[in-house]
């Protein structure tokens, strides 16, 4: 076990990050994807922290960080700039989900980024693939605005995540409902950070920092193919599929396969 301690940032906006800092070696920033806090990568950051240096932080609106409006992308990646300022040389940064397209547009921002490492970023490979609403980011803050939280993580899940609305509809009485709908404002920055979902790839062939791809052979197909195509699009980045695992990250093995990635020479 690594007694971990907690601490925070100022971003450039005056918006204060918490984060709680594990373990000793390789610096790695955790950014978490939608509807997830710092609680979501906590049990990865502890298997990590065997050999890494982990600051696991809770994003702009989420768990112990603050927020200022209005929201702009460009905020989150000052977020991360903070970070990484703190963190010192050569940190890494992990971004699962969503949050792997928040740390890609952060390097290509030129932010000054040893290592990423992006677990099942969700971008479409295809030219077939559904693409997101112009308007959703606008949609879901105004439901927020509202009152209506349910209605947002609906939209949500139903647009952006592709559940079945007859599955949705059975997930409104799950005991996590309430843990969704109390972060269901953060759900429009998620959505700002996907834009359309296309794959970017003129942003991610400038993006030549060494990468780990990873994804989950039991993911959706949709979520699959976004990894092989992140990983042939990046000029220096390898795919690593995990056996048995899916979008839930298992802590165990996907540390076991950071560790190696983030450890070892370039």
């Amino acid at each position: 076990m690594h007694a971990g301690s907690i601490g925070a940032v100022t971003s450039a906006d005056g918006t204060v990050l918490a984060f709680d800092r594990l373990g000793d070696g390789p610096p790695v920033i955790m950014a978490a994807g939608a509807f997830n806090d710092r609680g979501t990568t906590a049990p990865l950051s502890r298997a990590l922290a065997q050999r890494c240096r982990v600051l696991n932080y809770d994003r702009r609106g989420r768990g112990g960080s603050g927020d200022t409006a209005p929201y702009a992308v460009q905020r989150e990646i000052e977020d991360l700039a903070a970070l990484i300022g703190h963190a010192g040389r050569d940190v890494a940064v992990f971004g699962y989900s969503s949050g792997a397209n928040l740390a890609l547009r952060a390097a290509a921002a030129g932010l000054p980024i040893g290592r990423l490492v992006l677990y099942e970023p969700p971008y479409n490979a295809h030219d077939d693939d559904p693409r997101l609403p112009a308007d959703l980011s606008a949609r879901l803050a105004e439901l927020v605005a509202a009152g209506r939280r349910g209605d947002a993580v609906e939209l949500y899940q139903t647009v952006a995540v592709g559940i079945p609305e007859p599955v949705v509809a059975q997930l409104r009485e799950a005991p996590f409902r309430p843990a969704l709908e109390a972060i269901a404002h953060t759900l429009a920055y998620d959505a700002a950070i996907l834009g359309d979902r296309s794959l970017p790839s003129a942003m991610l062939a400038a993006v030549r920092i060494p990468t780990l791809v990873i994804c989950g052979d039991r993911s959706v197909p949709f979520l699959r193919s976004a990894a092989h195509a992140v990983a042939a699009t990046l000029p220096d980045a390898r795919l690593t599929t995990l056996a048995d695992q899916s979008h839930d990250i298992d802590p165990t093995t996907t540390a076991a396969a950071m560790t190696a990635f983030l450890t070892g020479a370039r």
